[in-house]
């Protein structure tokens, strides 16, 4: 059985005195993929796959920080913190928070943190966002900050000391996320609403077990590329200032590289989805919520192109089972998972059938993750 909190806190730093615990889930995008630095809608659910960091006083100067399930621990100066340069492995998330506190003239108080955290690493669930927002709640040591800004400065951290030009989808998730409902966000004005899922359904994450090395790069590629298409449009269209201003109609009236105009028609395309597939749901029309999912991975697939063999198998192998309405790739992609909508009476059959079906293929099981709808972010219990 698994340590609590404070009592894996008191085994590496010797005491627990002061110690308070912040939660941060990790999230699934139901569908909107690369829309969100469009400033586009999103669709995500936060899981109740979370990260858990623990926080007390150091009293000695010292920030340190211990990852649980890599067994590694960094040291820092506190006092130091604005001057720390990027080093390039998992701590940056943490020292990123703390820079991007710093400019808010929040000062890092000496402590030592205990990351603990069940969302997998590399499976387009966001696991970055979740520690970065947790973290930021436990530098906070409970000093109020709005919430919206909880979520951009972990952007902003995760953007500017990461070096990832990400979108607020998954930050804002972590924060902003509800129990048994997704969150429609508009990454223009930040404003959401909550969109109830018909029941009798259940989403399933499906993790191929691969991340490939081309994710990153690539998405800062599809970054710049989106840039070249909004501005091959502005100078036809002056009132678009982002693909988010743009139609479908617009697109084939201007001129770009094909690849530049197939990444702004996924975008396009895709930023339509999110709202017919809040209207689906609202009706209750399972089917229609399925075809938009196959026709996002489609779009993902083939004009954005940033799927990869073991997303496309998961998602056709998928569709060949009972109860299926639909699945797409979720996340930033070249790996990660696949979410598929799936009858709730099917969704241990499809789990079984699945797994066996990958692990024919690939000779590796996938993990099979349950997408059910949790809270965002917040302080648990000490023992927890």
């Amino acid at each position: 059985m698994q340590t609590t909190m404070k009592a894996a806190f008191s085994s590496r730093f010797g005491s627990a005195d002061g110690l308070r615990v912040f939660r941060a889930p990790g999230r699934v995008n139901l569908i909107g993929e690369h829309t969100d630095y469009n400033l586009g809608f999103v669709l995500p659910v936060a899981l109740d796959l979370a990260t858990l960091v623990a926080v007390a006083p150091s009293g000695d100067g010292k920030l340190r920080i211990y990852s649980e399930h890599r067994g590694e621990l960094r040291e820092f100066e506190a006092a130091a913190i604005p001057s720390l340069e990027r080093r390039g492995d998992w701590s940056d998330y943490v020292i990123g928070v703390a820079h991007e506190l710093d400019l808010l003239g929040l000062a890092i108080e000496p402590a030592n943190l205990l990351i603990r955290s069940t969302v997998p690493e590399g499976s387009g669930l966001s696991s970055s966002a979740a520690l970065e927002v947790a973290a930021a709640l436990a530098l906070l040591g409970g000093r109020p900050l709005d919430p919206l800004e909880i979520a951009r400065l972990a952007q902003r951290a995760e953007s500017r000391f990461v070096g990832m030009p990400c979108g607020i989808m998954d930050q804002y998730a972590a924060v902003f996320g509800r129990a048994h409902a997704a969150v429609e966000l508009d990454c223009r004005s930040l404003a959401c609403r909550y969109v109830t899922l018909p029941d009798g359904v259940a989403f399933i994450a499906v993790n191929s077990m691969v991340k490939h090395a081309l994710s990153g790069s690539a998405y800062a590629d599809r970054v710049k590329e989106c840039a070249v298409a909004v501005e091959a449009l502005r100078a036809r269209f002056p009132e678009v200032s982002s693909l988010r201003d743009a139609t479908e109609e617009q697109l084939p009236a201007v001129s770009m590289p094909d690849a530049v105009a197939r990444r702004a028609r996924h975008v396009v395309s895709e930023i339509a989805r999110v709202g017919r597939f809040v209207a689906a749901s609202a009706a209750g029309d399972l089917a229609d919520m399925g075809k938009l999912l196959v026709a996002s991975h489609r779009s993902l697939q083939h004009d954005y192109e940033v799927s990869c063999a073991e997303l496309d198998f998961l998602v056709d192998a998928a569709l060949a089972i009972d109860g299926v309405y639909g699945a797409r790739m979720t996340g930033g992609g070249f790996g990660g998972c696949t979410v598929t909508m799936v009858s709730q009476e099917k969704a241990e059959e499809f789990s079984r059938q699945i797994v066996a079906a990958y692990r024919a293929r690939f000779g590796v099981p996938p993990r099979v993750l349950p997408c059910n709808p949790s809270a965002g972010a917040g302080e648990c219990g000490e023992g927890r």
